[in-house]
């Protein structure tokens, strides 16, 4: 009878403490996802600031209080699904100048958002590849319904590695504004229209502010 009240004693414990303990695993993984973005967003403001690469001018760095974003948040980190096509086109991306430069169509990535079911073409550089460069990049240009009003106008971009499955991990956290959005003496690609998502990706970088 003992027995039988301590075995019924530890399958209940199990029961009750089983959810705490996964639901402290997943507090945990994202409180630390977090300081991981907050960490990588601190290292870019030193970089526009003190890099020679910084695409800043002097004037605008006398001036520079950190990049914009929106907050950190855990729904926009995605595991979507990438299809590799299996005749890749070479295309010419558009953008702000005459600048014409070639990018390979590598696939698409299809992820849902809320209730919205959602689709991205992704793309490598074809000029890079011919260099035996960013083999294993893709790169995901995007506008969505907060361009031009909380985000830069141009649209934003995200940057990712090729999977060895077909599981592509999206994420908006990390999206980021090209340099056009910061001085005008560069030429950016300009997201195609099939890349233009139907909502507000309240995630990733915001508009930049002199």
């Amino acid at each position: 009878m003992k027995k039988k009240y301590i075995l019924s004693f530890l399958l209940l414990t199990n029961v009750f403490i089983s959810p705490l303990f996964c639901q402290y695993n997943g507090d945990t993984l994202i409180v630390a996802y977090k300081a991981e973005i907050e960490k990588h967003r601190k290292g870019k403001n030193i970089k526009f600031m003190y890099s020679d690469s910084s695409p800043l001018t002097p004037e605008q760095k006398k001036q520079f209080k950190g990049l914009n974003y929106f907050p950190v948040n855990y729904k926009y980190k995605i595991e979507a699904k990438l299809i590799k096509y299996p005749e890749q086109e070479t295309i010419i991306m558009k953008t702000l100048t005459d600048r014409t430069p070639e990018y390979i169509r590598y696939g698409e990535v299809l992820f849902t958002i809320d209730t919205f079911h959602l689709k991205l073409s992704v793309f490598q550089n074809k000029k890079l590849l011919d260099l035996n460069k960013n083999e294993n990049h893709l790169f995901v240009p995007f506008k969505d319904d907060t361009s031009n009003e909380e985000s830069y106008g141009g649209g934003r971009y995200i940057d990712c590695e090729i999977p060895e499955g077909n599981t592509l991990m999206l994420d908006f956290n990390k999206a980021y504004n090209p340099y056009c959005a910061y001085n005008h003496k560069y030429s950016c690609v300009v997201p195609p229209d099939e890349n233009l998502l139907p909502l507000k990706i309240t995630a990733g970088e915001k508009k930049f502010e002199d």
